[in-house]
């Protein structure tokens, strides 16, 4: 490794700690596009069919642009350097569909990271998804670069195919902070996806982290809720709330964070 990709990856954010400075989640983008992203190809970490969504053909991606405290995902997220492989368009609809065929499934995903990250690649993947038999592609998010970028949001809405998932994880600007890790002006980016993608005519839903109290409180719920409802009413109707799952990766990454949880 050269000195100055040394230096590069000293600076690189990699989880929250107490005393945590906020970043940029855009710079934090493109900074992670230079480690998972080479041309067309994306590093991933595996393939496979978890039982979500009534079973899904899955591939897992490195790399963010959030360090969410409760991320579930393996430390490719915080350390993209060090794990997974550079895969193209063609070799990740072959292995997801290979893995849809054996399993018997008709849908299809990419999830373990951010899938925006990436455009190149990600679009080429839909363009293959939507020329195939494949039923569905859903398209999980944190709404960070979709929000950022209008023309993004359209070209995704062009694929009948594909359903977009947009996650939330706060619901102020100081939550979004504490729990991401990112700046607080950048709170509103994942709402303004959720706009670009209605105003492009794009299948969507939300989801949010907030059926947990312990990670939600109630009046920070109720701040979402109003702000999902001054976009759009059906939003909070439909809303998919979550709650905290104590994998191994996420009691680390608390534990780092300084915030413990009672898991009874």
């Amino acid at each position: 490794m050269t000195d100055s990709a040394k230096k590069f990856l000293e600076g690189y954010p990699r989880y929250v700690r107490t005393g945590f400075i906020p970043f940029d989640p855009l710079e934090l983008a493109t900074q992670t596009e230079q480690i998972v992203c080479d041309g067309d190809r994306r590093k991933y970490t595996k393939f496979s069919c978890p039982r979500m969504y009534g079973g899904i053909a899955t591939g897992y991606a490195c790399g963010c642009c959030l360090r969410c405290i409760f991320c579930w995902v393996h430390w490719s997220r915080d350390f993209p350097e060090k794990h997974g492989s550079f895969k193209s368009p063609d070799e990740v609809f072959n292995e997801i569909s290979r893995m849809a065929r054996r399993k018997r499934v008709d849908q299809l995903r990419i999830s373990g990271a951010e899938p925006t990250l990436g455009k190149s690649h990600l679009l080429g993947l839909l363009e293959l998804v939507e020329r195939s038999s494949f039923r569905l592609f859903i398209l999980e998010t944190n709404g960070i670069l979709l929000g950022a970028d209008p023309e993004y949001a359209r070209q995704i809405a062009r694929f009948s195919k594909v359903h977009t998932r947009v996650a939330l994880k706060a619901g102020t600007p100081d939550a979004f902070t504490r729990k991401t890790g990112a700046k607080p002006e950048f709170f509103e980016l994942p709402f303004q996806a959720i706009q670009n993608l209605m105003k492009a005519g794009a299948s969507c839903h939300v989801a949010a982290m907030s059926a947990d109290p312990r990670f939600m409180p109630k009046e920070e719920r109720k701040s979402l809720f109003a702000r999902l409802k001054a976009i759009h009413p059906a939003l909070v109707k439909n809303l998919e709330e979550e709650i905290v799952t104590p994998y191994p990766a996420a009691r680390e990454r608390l534990r780092h964070a300084g915030v413990q949880v009672d898991w009874e």
